[in-house]
């Protein structure tokens, strides 16, 4: 990027057929269309710049593209979402890769350009991400929230699926938790999937801590960033009832 010069932002959605839980996920129908679809339309309304799906499946593709996506194939055996869009953006010129989940269909387009925003104050910050104020102590126990701890400059110290901070003075601080919605420096991404997986990677089952453990800062935007991640049927439905509210 030419100094002066105005960040190429490019938004990847990371889509992949097999799933233990909710096989064929991402084609899963939802208000009449398919979950992706839903989801490449945030991501475009967000306007921050083009949008790609990666995907190891010609019917996800298919319905990309059917939603005005870029498709870009991959290889079926990448352990993260990460790894998927590093070899999507082998070839393609950007100095910012957001990195949008395939199965946030009701992302707001506001967290996308949030996300954003720490690359303006730190010229050399490789990552991004967001988390908003827990307020449920429900939330604080569930091993599927996970949780982050942040610095005083606002870079991520830890994210877990436990409890943290333990709150022995409850009114010092307000947990958090993460939202999956990352942005990278393009080269960042490169050098990130080439980085061996990190024992706290495998233990708590989180991308994030491979970047954590070799080293490397991550911003934690904190925001009204409430996003509901789809896991199971159950999930979807609950995301039907939400979008026919709206």
């Amino acid at each position: 990027m030419k100094a002066g010069a105005p960040a190429k932002v490019v938004v990847g959605i990371p889509a992949r057929f097999g799933s233990s839980r909710f096989p064929g996920k991402p084609l899963a129908m939802l208000a009449g269309r398919p979950m992706i679809a839903h989801v490449v339309e945030r991501a475009r309304s967000a306007g921050v710049g083009p949008v790609f799906v990666a995907t190891d499946d010609e019917r996800i593709a298919q319905a990309a593209r059917e939603a005005g996506a870029e498709a870009r194939m991959t290889r079926a055996d990448h352990a993260s979402g990460a790894e998927r869009l590093a070899e999507a953006c082998a070839d393609m010129e950007a100095d910012i890769v957001v990195n949008v989940q395939g199965d946030e269909p009701l992302i707001d387009p506001a967290a996308i350009r949030a996300v954003l925003e720490p690359f303006d104050a730190e010229p050399d910050l490789p990552m991004a991400t967001l988390a908003h104020p827990i307020r449920d102590e429900f939330d604080l126990q569930d091993a599927n929230v996970v949780k982050v701890v942040r610095d005083a400059r606002g870079h991520a110290l830890y994210f877990s699926r436990a409890p943290i901070p333990f709150l022995r003075d409850e009114s010092a601080i307000t947990p958090l938790q993460h939202v999956g919605l990352y942005a990278y420096r393009r080269d960042f991404l490169m050098r990130y999937a080439s980085l061996p997986p990190a024992p706290l990677e495998r233990a708590e089952h989180l991308e994030q801590l491979r970047a954590l453990h070799h080293g490397h800062r991550i911003a934690v935007r904190v925001g009204d960033f409430h996003c509901i991640g789809i896991d199971t049927p159950e999930d979807l439905r609950r995301a039907e009832a939400l979008l026919d509210a709206q």
